[in-house]
């Protein structure tokens, strides 16, 4: 048959199309209990938080829609914004040092050359034991009477402190247990960093007469900025959400009240008073908006947190 008997001939038959459709549907069962899960224990919680912050509700009976006034009580509400300030004075406590040592501790595993991982395991451990377990410990180190750092403080002359008997001292014990909690899993991811930089960056330094300190500050430093940052956010995020800590530290000082946050309220993080309100008072309504209130502090301070981070390092490799 000639090509133009084709061309005048029988209809071409069309191309079937694809049936992608078959081929994608186990893809997408395969990846459906992740879905699922969030939206049973994410998503909709998230929503019906949302929607209970705009309610009162004793968790019995039917709950009373009461529109914003959740809210508005909340900027009335002298204890929130006293836990707001105890939240950001421990924050900026434990968070500072915490990056301070972290950095010190992954130069240090950086540049040892033997037990390495054995320090990091030593180093990672507080990471992975109980909170409660290590809170009731620095409890116990921290007592005013019995306490093992009163005593050592007496042992060389200077007065005992009141660490869970006034509000600051609280905050100071609250501090050092996230610092002593956190310090080795940022100090691991710190390492991670440092060992991501190539030798041969400090090889071409030490050949221009640069020492260790410096090539730290003007190689290390500098290249370590991506890590910096992710560390800074993470802190951010877990360190405004500081609950266990607080109330195992702080619930022995009060019977009927465990959640009050101690002496002076100085350990009543904002966390620990939305436990309060919800769980202790059944004012669920009200917890619903002070847990929406800690997500836009969350949300504020990491971004603002982000953004001096990333600002700080460009002017750094700028200069």
């Amino acid at each position: 048959m000639t090509q133009a008997g084709l061309a005048a001939g029988a209809p071409v038959r069309p191309a079937r199309p694809r049936r992608r459709g078959k081929k994608v549907w186990p893809y997408y069962v395969a990846i459906s209990p992740f879905f699922l899960l969030f939206l049973a224990f994410g998503l909709y919680p998230m929503v019906y938080s949302l929607l209970l912050s705009f309610q009162d509700w004793n968790g019995l009976g039917t709950a009373e829609w009461v529109g914003a006034d959740n809210f508005t009580r909340l900027l009335s509400d002298a204890t929130f914004w006293l836990s707001i300030r105890n939240t950001l004075v421990i924050f900026l406590l434990s968070t500072v040092p915490m990056l301070f040592f972290a950095i010190l501790v992954a130069a240090m595993l950086n540049s040892a050359v033997k037990f390495t991982t054995v320090y990091r395991i030593a180093y990672f451990v507080p990471n992975i034991t109980s909170v409660v377990a290590m809170a009731v410990l620095f409890g116990s180190i921290f007592g005013d009477r019995f306490g093992l750092a009163n005593a050592a403080l007496q042992g060389i002359g200077l007065p005992a402190v009141g660490w869970l008997s006034t509000p600051f001292g609280i905050q100071i014990t609250v501090a050092i247990l996230i610092t002593y909690q956190w310090t080795g899993y940022n100090a691991i991811i710190f390492l991670a960093g440092m060992q991501s930089i190539g030798s041969e960056v400090y090889e071409a330094a030490k050949i221009d007469g640069a020492g260790a300190i410096r090539s730290f500050f003007s190689i290390t430093l500098p290249l370590l900025r991506p890590t910096i940052i992710f560390v800074v956010v993470v802190s951010t995020i877990t360190g405004l959400q500081s609950f266990t800590e607080a109330q195992v530290l702080t619930s022995s000082s009060s019977i009927t009240n465990p959640n009050s946050g101690g002496a002076g309220q100085g350990g009543l993080t904002t966390v620990l008073y939305f436990y309060q309100q919800a769980f202790n008072y059944n004012r669920f309504g009200y917890g619903a908006a002070i847990a929406w209130a800690i997500f836009l502090l969350v949300v504020i301070i990491t971004v603002l947190s982000w953004r001096g981070a990333a600002g700080r390092g460009e002017k750094g490799s700028r200069s």
